[in-house]
């Protein structure tokens, strides 16, 4: 099971519903990614919680215009556990002047493209929201 594909659905669900959070199953890799989209302004919040009957959740607050549309228009899986898509850090696709994030695995964590770019490391492109 593709548990980063699990997580997006998940959020794209959430915020195509209008609802104001959601919960998933914590793992280091989600809440890396779920810190990443915080910074890059895509999530109100996020909390960890611990609890003995659900072991982790990461409850993710999701963000809203003022006229309630989802602050995330897109997101949407690159890489796949059938496909693995890799890029160099001057390969790294740049869409939209700029307004898609990309979200890479480098070998010094995960990167955004932009920070992938700055240190110049490429890696695994993980997926990308708009």
């Amino acid at each position: 099971m593709d548990t980063i594909a699990d997580l997006l659905t998940r959020i794209r669900n959430a915020s195509g519903r209008a609802h104001d959070r959601v919960d998933v199953p914590l793992s280091k890799m989600k809440l890396e990614i779920i810190r990443i989209l915080k910074q890059e302004g895509f999530i109100a919040n996020f909390k960890s919680l611990y609890d003995a009957a659900k072991r982790g959740t990461i409850r993710v607050f999701l963000k809203y215009s003022p006229e309630k549309e989802p602050v995330i228009r897109g997101i949407e899986r690159v890489s796949k556990p059938g496909m693995r898509v890799y890029r160099s850090y001057d390969d790294i696709p740049r869409a939209r002047q700029g307004y898609v994030v990309t979200v890479l695995s480098t070998s010094k964590g995960l990167l955004t493209g932009a920070q992938a770019k700055e240190k110049k490391v490429g890696g695994e492109v993980l997926f990308r929201v708009w």
